[in-house]
């Protein structure tokens, strides 16, 4: 009987969703979310997908057929044995065995005519289970692929709309959605759904049959036997249910915190460079372990109540088995009294296992519907926060065909009518107070203002990314309600501050504009924008890829992609919102004209803080306080005297001046065209000027690209995937568990001592069935009464060892995991920034590997290594109980198993090679999906939602295509495993009842050998369903230990044993000379090997001094300051501090220590101001006093304390609720604080508005007085004072002076600042 009192149907280890283990992997917030209906996830079947569904259903009913029939069949054989082998009064009426010729009724018959029955008996047997095993095989293969296949098909489909549904949204809804991890959602929710309505669904359709079927024939069979065991059912499901219950609510908590962590994880990478320089690694690191914590304590409650529901379930197996089977020998004997007539017996040994198998399987298999139901809650939780963005109707729909659309074009007059306007982020901040502008058709209005006076915002809400609050925003006398998005949206163009570019070449981002753009247009579009030049100067041209936020790229090369990106729209309107800001005042004036040139004709809006950008403006608008207070040309504002003049006097700009140079200026330029085509590379005679300064750089890129052919994996030293050594891999698992390792032990023990619990059952179960062929009554029911008090120890005994090794399994696998999470990360936050610009380490792909993979490492220690060790002691235990009763038997019972585990281990090996291909192409999809929504206002500016709509339906289906391979035998091997177990008893018992009949061996020997045997075996194949769970957890562990095993190249030096005084930084007295000095480095990006950005670069910079770095767009001054912090190391030559090598003689964190930065595009967190600010030091609790101070200097104080929450305001992510001049200046008061011996200020006051930038200026030069420090700056006038300046051009340095001196040289120094202040 025990055959039938197991079915290990584990849900699917697919991917990685096999087990409750696996199960760990975080969610959506599920404990606030109510779970959607089971049918929703249903809800994208459509046409033939029906009859798949269907089909799928009959077959897994027609599965769920074969346990009662082999209950009966069984059943009956075992009655025959017993009858015959007792040869008294007249033997049971059989139902199955007489199809085939066996189930003879014999009376009183010889021992000889017995022994022949029992032969057809057996064949009879043999034959009805082959039949059996063939309907096991062919309905669980269709069902397994039917459902498999559907849920692909329907998540697939989800998938596509989830992603078209996340576009469609309004950016208000972008920026409130603050739990909204993405990459989590994408990857890890959708697989969830697929879980839940993959072959689980069938597998517990299957169950659900088996158990209504097997009850009813239990009670048809004997109703009295079946009513005394039945309650075993009700307890079953009481006690699921309310474990189940549980584990939701967990699971919930520990989703919830694993995907705030999640969201820190692309917080952190997404700034790294931010993170290292302050030395923020050890506070990440703290933030994201305190965010793992609510999951360690959900994950160890939840370990607590599946082991509480295994106890129960099976303790209780035992104990019914043993009080049924007492009752029942009592219930046979009362039967047989010969006066009973035969067709009035109802309890004959057949009838007796009949009914107890039946119940007993019925329980066993709902108990094993806990795993499904929890996967099936997983699913349906996923769902809720997917469908729930997929329901959301978007306020302002891009995809919309809505909305009017002029045939005769637009004329492009623009009106801000009385608005007023809150940004749904910060509902408490007005940004807008009754806003009157009116800009003509083909005019250029300029909005100038104090920094967050909400002059950007009326650029967003031209583009309709938000609607006023009140008040209306018109174009062509038309609100911009009224009109069709898209076609609104394809009518402007935008040029931002931060200019966000793709992953892709450069021709590609230039296209985003006009996606059907010729190679004319787009070259023709670059060179409008003075791109052109530098563009061909790279090694690929126009094919050149730039990685993630095009970070391969200076500020100004990135900003001149997207100018060209706006020029090709040919937009009726256009918008410049610090198009400028990142440029040296060359391009800058080449781009200025450039602009200018695309302004005329075209309406233009313009915020800039550069008076060279609005001074020709047709009219000026003067924003204060979310009012237009002033309004007018430049020369009437001026004669006004008011907010605009003092704006202007502030920046002392003598216009007239400039004027004049300029035109001269354009002169000598023609001439200087013609020479510098002739110019040699590196030779710098007296013909510099501005324009050989940035064709110089042009030359030498073009000179040194050799062959860029790798362009994106230069380090070769860098295995892609380490074809890995699993035995190894777990070793060293179960190595990092050495904390756990009392845990493991003890649950290793227990779970190979319940191994052992099945095998001893079996043999008091054949006891018992022997028993009942004893010639006494009293004898019987002695036997049967001792074997039942075995069971009954057993039973309890197999609870206790059941509770503890689920337990601690968990408990160990829990805390394994939360470490390699913790530990991963932190290895990632160590590795160079060389790592962080290839391809595969994106922010979408580190944040799916760490969260995904950590999730599936748990099965390496957690349910699927109970399982294995319970199988494998449980296998040992049956061979050594079953060889020595009977070799030859033993030996036909292992003939199955080559096969059995034949077709699991070619499961894991097929599985586990396309699982890998799976998580690249889960990645990139990922990546997709990341990228698209973080740069959600450049898409939607851009109308490019339809194409990534397109690319990344392509993805998927490459996905699709990828599973699909993998399940195409998963049907077979699934359904070959358990059908196997079946053919084996049919050969066993066969072979056995023809042994039986020759005298060569008792029955009950063959019950002890075929039920420990082939349930030894059955479980063991069941336990290899759980290698896939198992090789995951290997695979997964190993692509995590790829992460901690590879050593960043750029560490601290081995040889640091330096004599460190307290606060652990080394000094050395004697020093002739302090300061910083660079020595003969030549440098090329590790992703770009064949560009040389710096050559034989030297500059000496003495303590205290201040030095100022000029020269074009890509001349390296950036590269400059990267190599000081360390983010790369130089290719040659070394940089000294204080005459030490911060190569050789300096920890990384004692170097950074010393340097302090403020950056073009500064990264800010999702944490408070003051926090952010604070952020400048992070080895030690920065009091507020400090905090106040420092914003005080970076003139951000009073900004702050107008927002309602002051220093307590928690910024969005990247800091999206500051106006660009705020971000800064909070930049520039977290450097304030970290108190640098040398500062670094790499365009820090760009994006600043006139009066902050003067005031911060103030506050930079007093900060700068006393430290060294490191300027590089476009605007001459905020380095003037500079105690050296450095002209650099083409990665050297051309000439090098004290402002006075560079302008009697008259060189390129002296041009650039001629053109661009004031003439004395």
């Amino acid at each position: 009987m025990t055959m039938m009192e197991t079915r290990e149907d584990v849900p699917a280890a697919d991917g990685d969703e096999a087990t409750p283990a696996a199960q760990k992997k975080k969610k959506t917030k599920e404990k606030a979310q109510p779970m959607v209906s089971y049918t929703e996830l249903f809800r994208y079947i459509a046409g033939w997908d029906y009859l798949l569904l269907l089909s799928g259903f009959v077959a897994a009913f027609l599965q769920s057929l074969v346990f009662p029939i082999a209950i009966v069949v069984y059943s009956e054989l075992v009655a025959m044995f017993i009858e015959r082998t007792l040869g008294q009064g007249t033997s049971s009426v059989t139902i199955g065995l007489s199809l085939f010729g066996g189930g003879k009724i014999l009376t009183n018959a010889s021992y000889e005519e017995n022994m022949q029955e029992l032969r057809k008996d057996s064949v009879s047997f043999g034959i009805l289970m082959t039949l059996n095993t063939l309907l096991m095989l062919f309905s669980g293969v269709y069902y397994v692929d039917a459902f498999n296949r559907l849920a692909l098909k329907l998540t697939v489909r989800m998938r596509r709309e989830f992603f078209k549904a996340t576009l469609r949204q309004e950016i208000g809804w972008h920026d409130m959605a603050k739990d909204q991890n993405f990459a989590v959602r994408i990857t890890d929710n959708m697989e969830k759904i697929r879980s839940g309505i993959a072959e689980n669904l069938g597998h517990y359709v299957e169950i659900m049959c088996d158990v209504i079927i097997s009850v009813v024939l239990s009670f048809i069979y004997g109703w009295k036997l079946a009513l005394a065991i039945v309650f075993y059912i009700p307890l079953t499901l009481v006690v699921n249910s309310a474990v189940a219950h549980y584990q939701g609510k967990l699971t919930g908590q520990e989703q919830s915190s694993y995907v705030r962590a999640s969201s820190v994880v692309e917080e952190v990478i997404g700034a790294i460079r931010t993170v290292v320089a302050f030395g923020g690694e050890r506070s990440e690191s703290l933030r994201y372990d305190s965010l793992l914590k609510p999951a360690l304590k959900a994950g160890k409650w939840k370990g607590a109540f599946s082991g509480l529901s295994d106890t129960v379930m099976k303790a209780m197996l035992f104990i019914t088995g043993a009080g049924s089977f007492w009752y029942g020998a009592n219930l046979i004997l009362y039967y047989r009294d010969p006066s009973i007539p035969i067709d009035e017996r109802e309890y004959t040994p057949a009838v007796v296992m009949i009914v107890i198998s039946g119940i007993i399987v019925s329980a066993n298999q709902i108990s094993r519907t806990s795993p499904f139901l929890e996967t099936f809650a997983m699913a349906r939780g996923s769902a809720s926060a997917i469908l729930d963005v997929i329901d959301r109707t978007s306020l302002i729909d891009p995809l919309s065909k809505a909305g009017k659309i002029l045939n005769y074009g637009l004329k492009g007059a623009v009106e801000f009518r009385d608005v007023f306007f809150r940004y749904p982020a910060r509902e408490d901040v007005i940004v807008l107070r009754g806003l009157n502008v009116v800009v003509e058709d083909g005019q250029t209005v300029a909005l100038v203002g104090p920094s967050g006076c909400g002059k950007s915002t009326c650029i967003q809400l031209l583009q309709r990314f938000y609607d006023p609050v009140f008040g209306q925003v018109l174009l062509d006398g038309e609100d911009v309600r009224k009109y069709n998005i898209k076609w609104l949206r394809s009518n402007i163009a935008v040029v931002g501050q931060e200019p966000v570019l793709f992953q892709g070449t450069i021709g590609e981002n230039i296209r985003h504009g006009k996606p059907e753009a010729t190679q004319k247009e787009v070259e023709d579009a670059a060179k409008a924008a003075n791109a052109h030049d530098f563009i061909i100067a790279l090694h690929k041209g126009y094919d050149t890829d730039i990685s993630e936020k095009g970070v391969q790229l200076s500020g100004g090369q990135r900003q001149r992609i997207a100018i060209a990106r706006a020029l090709i729209q040919q937009p009726k309107i256009l918008l410049l919102d610090e198009a400028t800001s990142a440029l040296d005042y060359h391009s800058e004036k080449l781009v200025q004209a450039a602009l200018d040139k695309a302004c005329k004709g075209r309406t233009t809006l313009v915020v800039s803080h550069r008076l060279s950008a609005i001074r020709h403006a047709h009219r000026i608008v003067y924003i204060e306080n979310g009012k237009a207070v002033e309004q007018g040309t430049h020369e009437e504002l001026m004669k006004l005297e008011g907010f605009y003049h003092k704006m202007v006097t502030v920046h002392s700009y003598d216009d007239s001046a400039e004027e004049l140079l300029n035109e001269l200026e354009e002169v000598a330029e023609i001439k200087e065209r013609k020479l510098s085509y002739e110019v040699e590379p590196y030779q710098l005679g007296t013909r510099n000027s501005i324009v050989s300064l940035e064709k110089n750089a042009e030359f030498q890129m073009k000179n040194l690209n050799g062959l860029a052919n790798i362009t994106l994996n230069p380090e070769i030293d860098d295995p892609v995937v380490p074809s890995a050594n699993f035995i190894s891999t777990f070793f060293r698992i179960l190595g990092w568990a050495r904390p756990e390792w009392s845990f493991l032990i003890i649950g290793a023990i227990c779970a190979g001592l319940y191994g052992v619990t099945m095998p001893v059952f079996s043999v008091v179960l054949a006891e018992l069935y022997g028993s009942l062929a004893k010639p006494t009554d009293e004898e019987v029911l002695e036997q049967s009464a001792s074997m039942a008090i075995i069971s009954l120890v057993i039973g309890i005994a197999a609870g206790i060892v059941c509770y503890i090794q689920t337990f601690f399994f968990n408990l160990a696998g829990v805390w394994l995991t939360t470490r390699m999470r913790s530990k991963t990360f932190r290895c990632i936050m160590n590795q160079e920034m060389g790592w962080f610009d290839r391809k595969e380490n994106s922010i979408g792909a580190l944040s799916a590997r760490l969260s995904g993979d950590a999730a599936s490492v748990q099965g390496a220690i957690g349910f699927p290594l109970s399982n294995i060790i319970q199988a494998f002691t449980n296998f040992i235990c049956s061979i050594a109980i079953a060889f020595p009763y009977s070799w030859e038997l033993a030996l036909i019972c292992l003939s199955t198993s080559p096969f059995m585990i034949a077709s699991i281990v070619f499961e894991a090996r097929f599985g586990e090679k396309s699982a890998l291909k799976e998580k690249e192409v889960l990645e990139e999809t990922s990546r997709i999906a990341t990228e698209t929504i973080t740069q959600i206002r450049t898409v939607a500016g851009l109308r490019r939602e339809e194409e990534l709509i397109k690319i990344y339906d392509k993805e998927v289906e490459r996905y699709r295509q990828q599973i699909l391979r993998r399940l195409k035998w998963r049907g077979l091997v699934n359904s070959l495993g358990k059908s196997l177990m079946f053919f084996g008893y049919a050969v066993t018992l066969t072979y056995g009842g023809h042994m039986c009949a020759d005298g060569k061996i008792k029955f009950e020997t063959i019950m002890k050998i075929s039920n420990t045997m082939l349930y030894g075996l059955f479980i063991l194949a069941q336990s290899l369903a759980f290698t896939p769970a198992f090789n995951a957890a290997l695979l997964s562990a190993n692509r995590m230990y790829e992460i901690i095993d590879r050593k960043p190249q750029i560490q601290s030096p081995e040889s640091f044993e330096i004599q460190q005084n307290g606060n652990g930084t080394a000094y050395k007295t004697n020093v002739v000379q302090q300061g910083v000095s660079y020595r003969g480095l030549n440098f090329s990006y590790p992703s770009r090997p064949h560009i040389k950005v710096l050559k034989n670069f030297n500059l000496d910079i003495n303590q205290g001094q201040t030095v100022a770095l000029v020269g074009a767009s890509g001349s390296g001054k950036s590269t400059c300051v990267q190599l000081l912090m360390r983010y790369y190391d130089p290719d040659e030559g070394k940089i000294l501090i204080d005459q030490e090598s911060i190569h050789h003689d300096m920890d990384l964190k004692t170097l950074r220590r010393r340097l302090g930065i403020v950056s073009q595009e500064p990264s800010l967190f999702e944490k408070s101001i003051a926090d952010n600010i604070g952020y400048g030091d992070t080895s030690r609790q920065v009091p507020m006093q400090q905090i106040i101070e420092a914003a005080k200097m970076a003139n951000a104080h009073e900004f702050i304390m107008s927002l309602p929450a002051q220093y307590d305001t928690v910024l969005g992510s990247k800091g999206t609720q500051l106006s660009g001049g705020q971000k800064q200046r909070i930049a520039i008061a977290r450097a304030m604080v970290r108190n640098p011996k040398i500062l670094l200020l790499d365009e820090a006051t760009s994006a600043l508005d006139f009066q902050s930038e003067r005031v911060v200026q103030k506050a930079l030069d007093s900060a700068c007085s006393g430290r060294t420090c490191i300027v590089i700056a476009h605007r001459l006038s905020t380095i003037q004072n500079a105690n050296v300046i450095c002209v650099i051009q083409a990665g050297k340095i051309v000439e090098q002076g004290t402002h006075s001196q560079l302008l009697a040289k008259n060189g390129i120094y002296s041009k650039l600042y001629r053109c661009q202040t004031k003439a004395s």
